[in-house]
């Protein structure tokens, strides 16, 4: 990969034009926007990665409050344009709005590219097709539920086209075929590589001809398809995304056959949680008994500092907000990475991660939407 492909870019919104509303099922659409050439080196980005998409809308009670949600980007690097996939999310605002009321012309703040969905081989780099690694023979293997399709779809489109030697399978898990988000590109990729791509539509709510697609994704199921369909032991990298449950299960189904951690890549879409967290920006806290924790930070090559009261018991996150909003974040739930700052300071202990890897933790870095302070003083890099 590139230097640019492997370096930590700062994420900044801008604004960006809607190009395109493409209806991909009755629950999902794909947008396209129009990325100037002027910002073109902003959004460079690498299969697998996402963007996070800021609008101010109304909630169910009718008040003006900032949306952010992240979603992947669906197609393969290509300057002058990003492209991400929405499905309604029930409850969800701005999944909402985007179905009924998104269309072309519309402005949405961007986040540029961030995410490490990514493949470790040497695929490509940033827009930069150059790069590509013409002498791998490996074969992937992609487990993906409903939306999940989102970013894998952009991976698989650029293995199957960097080179002749690579072979993807996929085994994608849906309710019913009208659930099934970008099929006729998925047949496209069928007939443009017959030999190399292999599609296993899975459906919980449609009898398929084989039993082994038909129902929901268990363990006794899972089992099944790694025993019948895919060679565990000649797959060299596996994209899991979707749901918790289900990526958890491939991942600790994976694990007892052997499959070392290091070769699956995966990516959560949700949590599992009860409770759905939500963005915020700096929500105020109570002071209840005057003690607090000193919080200092670094970004854009600027300190900060910031007290939290012991008893609000708040996030690094929610610290920093109030006073730089430009601190950086997405979903706030522990599972896009885009708060990740590395600890220079004093002890904190972190809640949930699902975006960071073993490698990072150790390192020092954390999740500042999950991370609060356990010592008096606690220093953070946004720029680490």
């Amino acid at each position: 990969m590139t230097e640019t492909a492997t370096s930590r870019r700062r994420a900044a919104f801008h604004t960006l034009d809607v190009a395109e509303v493409r209806r991909l099922t009755a629950d999902a659409i794909e947008v396209t926007f129009a990325v100037p050439e002027t910002l073109e080196g902003e959004f460079d980005y690498l299969p697998g990665q996402y963007v996070a998409l800021r609008k101010r809308l109304p909630d169910a009670e009718g008040n003006v409050q900032e949306i952010r949600r992240s979603y992947s980007i669906c197609a393969e690097p290509r300057p002058g344009e990003i492209r991400v996939a929405i499905k309604r999310d029930l409850g969800g605002v701005f999944s909402t709005w985007a179905n009924e009321s998104l269309t072309a012309g519309e402005k949405i703040d961007v986040m540029s590219p961030t995410g490490a969905f990514i493949s470790k081989h040497r695929m490509t780099g940033l827009n930069d097709p150059e790069s590509i690694d013409t002498d791998m023979e490996d074969t992937f293997v992609a487990v993906a539920a409903g939306s999940g399709i989102t970013p894998v779809l952009a991976i698989a489109r650029t293995v199957l086209a960097a080179n002749e030697n690579t072979r993807f399978d996929l085994i994608y898990a849906n309710r019913a075929a009208m659930d099934v988000m970008f099929l006729e590109e998925l047949a496209d990729l069928k007939d443009r590589y017959p030999s190399r791509f292999a599609l296993h539509h899975v459906l919980s709510r449609e009898q398929r001809i084989s039993p082994l697609l038909s129902g929901r994704i268990d363990s006794e199921k899972l089992t099944a398809l790694l025993e019948n369909v895919i060679r565990t032991d000649q797959v060299d990298e596996w994209f899991l995304c979707g749901p918790f449950e289900l990526v958890q299960l491939v991942r600790d189904t994976l694990a007892g056959k052997g499959v070392p951690a290091d070769r699956v890549r995966f990516e959560l879409f949700t949590t599992g949680k009860p409770t759905r967290p939500e963005g915020h920006i700096g929500r105020a806290v109570q002071d209840d008994d005057g003690e607090n924790f000193e919080i200092e930070f670094r970004l854009d090559g600027l300190s900060g500092e910031v007290k939290s009261p012991v008893a609000a018991n708040e996030t690094i996150l929610n610290a920093a907000l109030r006073v730089r909003p430009d601190v950086p974040f997405a979903c706030a739930g522990g599972v896009c990475g885009t708060c990740r700052a590395k600890v220079t300071g004093g002890d904190v202990k972190m809640a949930e991660n699902y975006a960071l890897e073993e490698d990072e933790v150790d390192a020092g870095y954390v999740l500042t939407c999950q991370t609060r302070p356990t010592s008096e003083r606690v220093s953070v890099d946004f720029d680490a």
